[in-house]
């Protein structure tokens, strides 16, 4: 073992196990990851056991040793909470426009009485103003304390559902309109707690009135002041709800290339009845996904958006819809080349776009296929046997092994249909397994 030193930053939790085995959690790389070092055979040095993080040396007892310097945080077990599945969207809390909840906790202010038995007028009214105040407050306050609740940390959520945050409402919007929501509420409680000790220490009946119209006009007002805050929570909430929603359970063909090369007549062709559009809020093209059944058994395939030659920052969120789905989801992939030159991208850029996503993405179960063969010639067998030759035996052949297709004469689709249909059940058995290369595959 060579010698060296590997840091690792406080974001990356360590659970320490009494077999001298440490866990680490890293949720930033891929959900579920989880990375072990044994330790058995070395040993600890340098640890600050009274401090929240502790460091130390890792030390292998072997011939040679491996020195890490590693800072750790110490996390109980039930804290390791493991995000497997998608669906957060759709168990969100029933968001109130902030008109109704200011209605509603005004009537039930109001009905609010002074507490039994009081008789002297003073003391009763004060007692009635500052309960009356304080039910205000919390009418306001806890609908809010709810919603910060129960909707999800944007870290707790599945990697996928995490993508189709950041490409809806942008980088920390999410977060800012909850922290909005949280700060209204805090302020609320603040007003609230101020103006009902001001109205329980009224001297006279006249005071207490007073201080009690006050506290209820200083309520209102900053309710009202931040209200926007809640009815953008709202929309929020409307707008994740009516998200599509994926099954990790059912193995999903993606249909990956680039714009125009024939994935959505592939999809309406291979699916069992009638594809159905699924919209996403950031763009008004609608995703084509369908199902087969095989053996009783349903699947799922979908279109992507296409991808362009070009980074990954210059990518527009259609563009970043499809890596999301790539990178988080049990997918087996159906890569479409068009070689006819006619879909807007040359086949030289089909070729680099191809080499890029195989590279990422290899591991995945993976069918290639050449689309629109009716309009290409048989291709010539030559011998290309020069690495500087892959793009010329690309544009001649398509991907080694790939299957020449036509929707228009049906040519290949039958072989078609047969590698997807043993595809699919391969993908379902790596899902039972527990094989997939993601971390919602992994347990």
């Amino acid at each position: 073992m060579m010698s060296g030193i590997k840091n690792f930053n406080l974001l990356q939790h360590w659970w320490i196990l009494s077999s001298g085995r440490c866990l680490l959690l890293r949720p930033t790389v891929k959900i579920c990851q989880i990375l072990t070092v044994h330790v058995q055979g070395g040993s600890f040095h340098r640890f600050q056991r009274n401090a929240h993080s502790t460091s130390g040396n890792i030390v292998d007892n072997g011939s040679d040793s491996m020195p890490y310097v590693v800072s750790m945080v110490l996390v109980k077990e039930k804290s390791l909470k493991i995000v497997e599945t998608v669906g957060a969207f759709q168990k969100l809390p029933m968001v109130m426009p902030s008109a109704d909840i200011l209605s509603s906790a005004l009537r039930k202010a109001r009905n609010v009485t002074a507490t039994k038995g009081i008789a002297n007028i003073a003391k009763r009214e004060r007692n009635k103003g500052a309960k009356q105040l304080d039910a205000l407050m919390k009418e306001l306050a806890v609908p809010l304390r709810v919603y910060i609740e129960k909707f999800p940390k944007k870290w707790n959520l599945h990697p996928y559902e995490r993508s189709l945050i950041q490409l809806t409402f942008g980088d920390g919007s999410y977060e800012e309109v909850l922290k909005r929501v949280d700060d209204m509420r805090k302020i609320l409680l603040s007003v609230g707690k101020q103006h009902a000790s001001l109205c329980a220490q009224s001297l006279s009946k006249r005071e207490a009135g007073e201080r009690f119209s006050e506290g209820l006009k200083k309520l209102e007002e900053v309710f009202k002041l931040h209200e926007n805050a809640v009815d953008d929570l709202l929309n929020v909430a409307k707008t994740l709800r009516a998200m599509p929603v994926v099954d990790l359970r059912i193995p999903t063909l993606c249909l990956v290339g680039a714009p125009n090369v024939g994935k959505s007549s592939l999809v309406r062709i291979l699916s069992t009845g009638k594809p159905e559009v699924c919209n996403y809020p950031f763009t008004t093209r609608g995703i084509l996904m369908g199902h087969i059944v095989i053996n009783f058994e349903r699947f799922q395939v979908t279109d992507t958006p296409g991808l362009l030659r070009r980074h990954d920052d210059d990518r527009n969120n259609l563009e970043k819809l499809t890596l999301a789905a790539l990178e988080h989801l049990p997918t087996a992939i159906l890569y479409v080349h068009d070689l006819t030159g006619e879909c807007g991208t040359s086949p030289d850029d089909q070729f680099t776009i191809y080499k890029n996503i195989k590279e990422r993405f290899g591991n995945h179960l993976w069918v290639d296929v050449v689309s629109k063969s009716d309009l290409l010639q048989e291709p010539i067998d030559t011998n290309l046997e020069d690495e500087n030759d892959d793009v010329r035996r690309y544009k001649a052949f398509g991907p080694e092994e790939a299957l020449w297709v036509s929707v228009k004469t049906e040519a290949g689709i039958s072989e078609l249909k047969s590698r997807v249909k043993d595809l699919l059940i391969s993908q379902m058995d790596r899902i039972r397994g527990g094989n997939c290369d993601h971390g919602e595959c992994q347990g």
